[in-house]
């Protein structure tokens, strides 16, 4: 990694490939040694799994500091290549280039305006139709209330009804059963005292 620092733009590639070789060599071989660690004995397996995770981790690290540098090179290359092409450019006055299409802006402008009216638009019909529903709701919440107590008063009313039918029923088998017994009485009144 050292090398790759100090090295010049012509070997730096090959500095990289000799690197990431070597990494990808060391991951084969703790690919090995990771098979062989969970052969060891029990009593030494623990230990020789968290050194293989170890260098395991080493290595990524190394992986990670050669991603960094590649990535590092490529955006200093890339800013190195737009500086040359910007030093290499001639203007001109009437560069066309260099002209701001205004008439486009303008139109493209307006456009956003346009949309950005009719989202509000959007939004308020939304938020009437929002309102418009929780006064709906509101006011069918009143009549379903006023509808249960009708129901409750028509079904107390109900009840009362039934009971007075009932009541009504069984007077009108006492009042029979009571001119039956009057009249025997007044029968047997009228044969033995007369």
């Amino acid at each position: 990694m050292g090398r790759l620092e100090t090295s010049d733009k012509e070997s730096v590639h090959l500095v990289e490939n000799e690197i990431q070789a070597r990494i990808d060599k060391v991951f084969s071989n703790l690919e090995r040694l990771e098979i062989l660690s969970s052969k060891e004995p029990p009593n030494k397996r623990q230990n020789a799994k968290l050194r293989v995770d170890q260098l395991k981790y080493d290595v990524q690290h190394l992986q990670t500091a050669l991603r960094n540098f590649q990535h590092r090179r490529y955006i200093r290359e890339q800013q190195e290549r737009q500086r040359e092409e910007l030093l290499a450019r001639t203007f001109t006055t009437n560069d066309s280039d260099t002209t701001i299409p205004i008439d486009e802006t303008l139109q493209f402008n307006e456009s956003l305006q346009n949309a950005h009216r009719g989202m509000d638009d959007l939004i308020g019909s939304g938020t009437n139709i929002l309102q418009g529903l929780r006064d709906q709701r509101v006011t069918l919440k009143g009549t379903q209330k006023k509808i249960l107590d009708v129901a409750n008063t028509l079904g107390l009313s109900n009840t009362v009804m039934r009971l007075i039918e009932k009541r009504a029923f069984q007077d009108k088998y006492f009042m029979i059963g009571g001119m039956i017994v009057t009249c025997v009485i007044m029968f047997l009144v009228v044969q033995y005292l007369t």
